[in-house]
């Protein structure tokens, strides 16, 4: 029995305890080694009897311990000394003397139920196991509906390799005991037995005892699903909680768990239906849906971002969320139109007018600068009108009473379109801004980063790295890889002779693409793989073209580039990058599903510190179908959101 899952209660009981592991039925101890407590200074000799004492258990002289630990303990009645004196005659094989020991401690302890535990797991050493079983029987059936000793008489089955003592213990528990329910506890048990299922349930029937106990619940349940690769115990948790749900509908909190769940499984489908319900429930304004709204065009999930906004809109103009609804909808759609590649002129128009109409509806002001950001950004970069791009950024940049925040994404857009129409010094100064203004913030990171990268444009690549290496500890996991890789970029590929030739022609390819110039870009790139038979600049060089063949819907040429670089360049920095955007490339614009899969699954084996891990194993369990029941939302949850 692998009785290192149930240690955690355990030690947190009995610190500095050799633990009993189970094989065959008989009892055998695990040993731990933990300090002993500080001695006072005045007792020095003792102090030296404590360390050699430890050093000679540690060591297998068990015999030697045995004579310290029995002084020790004689000495000082220390719990500590006791289990080490009872360990090492049960390694002996003292067994009577052992006997003699536990039976004097449960007589001068009567109250105490560790010690009839003690007695059974000392005749379990000496092989008699139905000895063993009246006494962890007997001391079940001793207990009282008190709760520390309850719990003190669980831990110490756990400490002697007796799981399911334990968990027997916390049942009768709940029978003694109405007001407390001792479902934590056993859930934990459940937990380190590896039986998920028991968990899942104790679990929810500690929300359901108290709904307050929610978020200690999600806590346990956080770590559970981390470690749960395969997506097994969040498949049992699903039904498990869809079933309360059925059952019992009016408890909306077990709606808003499988919520929770759906958006840790970035199963936004499943999360929509479940926010719908709650909203429903509770005769809520929409916050909830909101909120997914957002985190949907965070995870790219635009079409149920779209549906989100719409439910809020369909709430009435007089709904406090409206115009956030109003101006998220507006962005899910940008974010959809610009992501697929295949828009038209009219798809852009169109977006432009409703943007226009709602500045017209609510007014240039504090709470549309937001609107007029993004209108600035499709204007210059899709529409071809810089100059009012340019006029309505000023214009947002000044309104009084502006969200400071607002204000600098505003400043942050302006700077972008400024050097996308070569108004490098005037872009420069307004990130220089931002970075000022917000130099700890994400946002202050990610205007030092656009800064730094205008400067390589230039060509100042010591000054752009400095600035880089700075930002390599930045908060934002994203801007601190970005931040590594053009990093690395600069240092990898100035020349031995201190040339920067190649370096200095990429960075202009790299400025052209980000000012539609594509076929100049690419012209520069071709003629780098003139400049020698090799370089270490040929994967960013591959990298970049690939990019500018996406962007302008030339799928299968771009997979030629990143499958170039994964085969001849899986040691460079942008070999993770490349794979996850193949792997993405032959999912969505492709339409080879098993090769998506294949690539995906490749990230995760050879790069799995890379930062699209999360991503691609997410992606990768959807593509093998494991959240089949949950994409297609048209049964049980649908059912469910109409029962609420």
């Amino acid at each position: 029995m692998r009785l290192l899952k149930y240690l955690l209660p355990v030690l947190l009981l009995f610190s500095g305890i050799q633990v009993m592991s189970q094989n065959d039925g008989i009892l055998k101890p695990v040993e731990i080694h933990p300090p002993h407590p500080a001695t006072p200074p005045k007792e020095q000799k003792k102090e030296s009897d404590e360390q050699l004492a430890s050093q000679y258990y540690r060591n297998g002289d068990y015999d030697k311990a045995l004579v310290l630990y029995e002084k020790l303990f004689k000495e000082k009645k220390n719990q500590i000394y006791y289990h080490y004196y009872l360990y090492c005659l049960t390694k002996l094989e003292e067994f009577k003397k052992a006997e003699k020991l536990v039976k004097s401690q449960k007589k001068k302890y009567p109250g105490q139920m560790r010690y009839t535990v003690d007695l059974g797991f000392v005749y379990s050493q000496a092989g008699d196991g139905a000895k063993a079983k009246r006494q962890y029987d007997e001391a079940i059936k001793k207990i009282s509906p008190n709760i520390n000793q309850i719990k003190d008489l669980a831990n110490t089955f756990l400490m002697r390799g007796q799981p399911e003592y334990a968990i027997i213990t916390y049942k009768r528990g709940q029978q003694l005991i109405s007001d407390y329910p001792f479902n934590l506890e056993l859930g934990n048990l459940y937990r380190q037995t590896g039986d998920y299922r028991a968990m899942i349930e104790q679990y929810l029937d500690y929300i359901d005892f108290n709904y307050s106990n929610v978020t200690i619940v999600e806590y346990r349940l956080q770590d559970v699903l981390d470690k749960d690769k395969e997506g097994e115990t969040a498949e049992i948790l699903r039904i498990a909680l869809l079933k309360r749900i059925q059952k019992q509908p009016e408890k909306v909190y077990f709606s808003e768990m499988l919520y929770w769940l759906a958006v840790q499984e970035k199963n936004f489908g499943l999360a929509l239906s479940q926010a719908k319900a709650i909203d429903k429930r509770t005769g809520s304004d929409g916050e909830i849906i909101l909120e997914l709204a957002e985190l949907c065009i965070s995870n790219e999930e635009y079409d149920i971002a779209i549906d989100s906004y719409k439910y809020v809109l369909k709430k009435g103009k007089n709904n406090i969320y409206y115009l956030d609804a109003r101006i998220g909808l507006l962005n899910a759609r940008y974010q959809k139109i610009t992501g697929s590649f295949d828009y038209t002129k009219d798809d852009l128009t169109d977006l432009e007018k409703d943007y226009i109409l709602v500045l017209d509806d609510y007014g240039r002001n504090a709470t549309t600068i937001q609107v007029m950001e993004f209108l600035g950004h499709l204007q210059a970069f899709y529409l071809d009108k810089t100059d009012e791009a340019i006029d309505v950024l000023n214009y947002a940049i000044e309104i009084p009473n502006a969200s400071p925040m607002n204000v600098a994404q505003c400043k942050i857009e302006l700077a972008d379109i400024l050097l996308f129409v070569d108004n490098v010094w005037d872009a420069k100064l307004l990130y220089s801004q931002v970075e000022k203004q917000f130099k700890n913030e994400p946002i202050g990171h990610l205007a030092k980063f656009k800064n730094a990268k205008l400067s390589f444009y230039i060509g100042q690549f010591d000054w752009a790295k400095a600035q880089l290496d700075v930002l390599k500890a930045a908060t934002s996991k994203f801007i601190a890889n970005d931040a590594l890789q053009l990093s690395v970029l600069i240092s990898d590929n100035i020349d031995i002779d201190s040339s920067t030739v190649a370096l200095s022609m990429y960075a202009r390819a790299d400025l052209l693409p980000f000012r539609n110039h594509d076929i100049e870009a690419l012209e520069i790139l071709d003629s780098i793989f003139e400049l020698g038979v090799s370089h270490p600049i040929y994967d960013e060089v591959l990298y970049k073209k690939a990019e500018i063949m996406i962007k302008n819907g030339e799928f299968k040429n771009a997979a030629n580039y990143l499958t170039d670089i994964v085969d001849n360049y899986s040691y460079d920095i942008t070999a993770d990058d490349a794979l996850f955007l193949l792997a993405e490339l032959n999912e969505k614009q492709l339409g080879d599903k098993n090769k998506a899969m294949e690539y995906y699954q490749l990230l995760l084996i050879d790069y799995p510190a890379s930062v699209y891990t999360a991503r691609a194993r997410k992606q990768f369990r959807y593509l093998r179908g494991d959240f089949d029941n949950e994409r297609d939302t048209g049964n049980e949850e649908i059912m469910l959101e109409n029962k609420l």
